[in-house]
């Protein structure tokens, strides 16, 4: 930045600017941080004051909300990792993510990908898809429980086939009780993740596909080796949030179809934080397994998080 003087008689001079002058034109306004403080408040007070307490009460003996306070230490530490119970929990959790999380998110892929070329009625298959995304938990824990009742509708269809050696209480058995909240999990979830994804491939440029059937590949290649590295980040950010889902958000589903038995064959790691909180009215073993269940959840972001990086 020049200013120009003009001395008496003369030509108009070119004085160069100071450069503390040209350095505060370019520097921009600031104002504009104070708005992000109510943000700020409300996520120290009702995100990270949860997160505190969660490890505070884990370190503490409360029988009950009414009842006294002391200091345990490490006794709820060592009282959790002696239970069977929570064994049996950790083992129910990762069965439901490594059988649950792969279903889902490669049959979404797929189903996205069908969806973003476009069929006739892809509109409609979009509605369709998002309806489990729509109904409220109670409903789906309904159309399951009466799907999966001893006189339920999988009992009925297998009688009516002639199968009638394979029904089973399938919510009172041990060894189906898990398998059917994850078919619950998996049909809660895959619609809505299959609609993500296939808005996200809709912004692919139409000409990758294009010239990659041109060079000979069919769709099957075309949806895993080309669209598929495209998306990669974004199927991580969703694989992210359905394994969190899964992971804390499984006890709605126990509670409503199971309470966790038959024993504790359906017991995950969420659902025992709300079985020994309030039912067992034990606060400290309670958050003692939220605490673990907290660092497993973070542990677990930090794999997808790794097994989706880009490599380019």
């Amino acid at each position: 930045m020049t200013t120009l003087t003009s001395p008496p008689g003369g030509a108009a001079i070119r004085h160069p600017a100071p450069p503390s002058a040209i350095a505060h034109s370019r520097t921009p306004r600031q104002g504009g941080t104070i708005l992000a403080v109510p943000a700020l408040v409300w996520y120290a007070i009702f995100m990270i004051g949860p997160v505190i307490a969660i490890f505070v009460i884990a370190a503490l003996h409360w029988p009950g909300m009414l009842q006294p306070v002391s200091f345990a230490g490490l006794d709820n530490v060592r009282t959790v990792l002696d239970d069977p119970v929570f064994w049996d929990a950790v083992n129910n959790t990762a069965v439901q993510l490594a059988v649950a999380l792969p279903i889902m998110i490669v049959c979404a892929y797929m189903l996205g990908y069908y969806v973003a070329q476009k069929p006739p009625g892809h509109r409609v298959i979009r509605y369709l898809l998002f309806i489990p995304g729509l109904i409220s938990t109670p409903a789906k824990a309904m159309v399951f429980y009466a799907a999966l009742s001893p006189d339920g509708l999988v009992n009925g269809a297998l009688q009516s086939a002639g199968l009638g050696s394979l029904t089973d209480a399938w919510l009172a058995s041990p060894s189906t009780a898990l398998a059917c909240l994850i078919a619950l999990d998996v049909w809660s979830g895959i619609g809505f993740t299959a609609v993500l994804f296939a808005a996200r491939l809709d912004s692919v440029p139409d000409e990758l596909g294009e010239a990659a059937q041109l060079d000979g590949a069919g769709h099957w290649r075309t949806m895993w080796r080309v669209h598929f590295p495209v998306i990669r980040d974004y199927v991580g950010v969703v694989t992210m949030l359905q394994f969190l889902w899964t992971l804390f958000g499984s006890a709605q589903h126990v509670l409503l179809l199971t309470q966790g038995g038959p024993g504790s064959s359906s017991t995950t790691l969420s659902f025992l934080v709300y079985q020994k909180a309030f039912i067992a009215a034990d606060l400290g073993y309670s958050q003692t397994v939220g605490v673990i269940l907290f660092l497993a959840g973070l542990v677990g972001l930090l794999a997808v998080r790794r097994a989706f990086r880009q490599n380019y």
